[in-house]
């Protein structure tokens, strides 16, 4: 059973990470709450199965002509830079505190979905 249940929490991390709101969504809680996972066990698989993801992505939207390169550079460097500093407070960091702080990027990223739904008005308002 708890094999089926890996199954299919992989596959939903999947099906999000392509989505485009990120597999972590998924995998992190189901790893720490239902898996008993520590928290810094469960962000770093969670990184290490979004390198295959995320270079896969690349490949596929390369292929499509839908990357821009121009101005790339500066999205590129804060993004390695804040990533480095991010993974290494993380490794000081105690796990409930991390919990806590993933707890608030979920949240602000149910807001930040609520703003977008009401600014799009998806029923024609």
């Amino acid at each position: 059973m708890s094999f089926i249940f890996y199954l299919l929490s992989g596959f939903a991390a999947g099906l999000l990470g392509g989505m485009g709101m990120g597999g972590g969504t998924i995998l992190i809680p189901v790893l720490t709450i239902f898996l008993g996972v520590e928290q810094h066990v469960a962000q770093a698989a969670n990184l290490i199965a979004f390198l295959p993801m995320a270079a896969f992505s690349l490949k596929v939207h390369s292929d499509k002509g839908l990357l821009k390169a121009d101005g790339a550079w500066f999205i590129i460097i804060p993004a390695v830079l804040t990533s480095v500093v991010g993974g290494l407070a993380a490794v000081y960091l105690p796990g409930d505190i991390l919990k806590k702080l993933f707890g608030a990027f979920l949240v602000g990223l149910a807001v930040k979905g609520l703003i977008s739904l009401k600014l799009s008005d998806p029923f024609g308002k």
